[in-house]
């Protein structure tokens, strides 16, 4: 859990550097920067989705995804929890509290690293990988914070909760992660990470948290068509 428990240090850290230091940058530079990072959100989604193997799989995960999402309301669910953080640690009515602690979870939650890195630290004790994200998500929590605030801090328990699973249960999922699996499995989070990117820049907004399903799908559609 070593390797976790940094990468959840990494993001506070980050997000309360952000929070502190980014009421001095003026509105337009924020506006900009997070620009910036929905654009440069777009490019990792895009690079991780284009290594699909399996074009009609993906289709299918992100279509039984998506029907399982709405039917279990996960992205309220998510924003519930934002909210009663929200309204234990923030000033009431922040929505940038939630949109902050939301973005974040999915976006630090979805993706290659955050599936690899707890594998690794759960099989071999060794974090390079998860250190490796730490550095990423503390530079992104900077920036982040900066505009969304100390909603983003909170994103560390998301991260710590899903990471540390993955942890423990890393000898059973092992045996199951072929190189096919892990393929369809990051081109799905790829796209996921693409709704993150849209909805950074306001271009349209993408229930992403009712697509998280997909990924499960992902993983047990590749290992039937394997």
């Amino acid at each position: 859990m070593q390797g976790t428990l940094v990468n959840a240090a990494a993001i506070i850290a980050g997000a309360l550097l952000g929070t502190l230091f980014g009421v001095y940058l003026p509105e337009k530079i924020r506006v900009t920067v997070m620009q910036g990072i929905g654009l440069g959100t777009l490019l990792i989604g895009f690079q991780m989705a284009l290594g699909v193997e399996n074009i009609l799989l993906l289709l299918l995960s992100l279509v039984a995804g998506a029907i399982t999402g709405e039917i279990c309301s996960i992205q309220e669910r998510l924003n519930s929890w934002g909210k009663a953080l929200e309204k234990r640690f923030s000033s009431p009515g922040n929505d940038l509290f939630t949109k902050g602690f939301v973005t974040t979870t999915l976006l630090f939650c979805v993706g290659a690293m955050a599936i690899v890195g707890p594998l690794e630290s759960g099989l071999t004790g060794e974090h390079s990988i998860l250190y490796a994200k730490s550095l990423i998500d503390g530079v992104a929590s900077i920036i982040l914070s900066a505009s969304f605030g100390v909603g983003v801090a909170f994103s560390a328990l998301s991260v710590f909760l899903y990471q540390g699973s993955i942890t423990l249960l890393a000898g059973w999922l092992n045996t199951y992660l072929t190189e096919t699996v892990i393929a369809e499995v990051t081109a799905t989070g790829g796209l996921l990470i693409v709704g993150i990117g849209l909805n950074i820049l306001e271009i349209k907004e993408i229930k992403v948290g009712n697509l998280l399903p997909a990924l499960l799908y992902a993983f047990l559609l590749a290992l039937l068509w394997g």
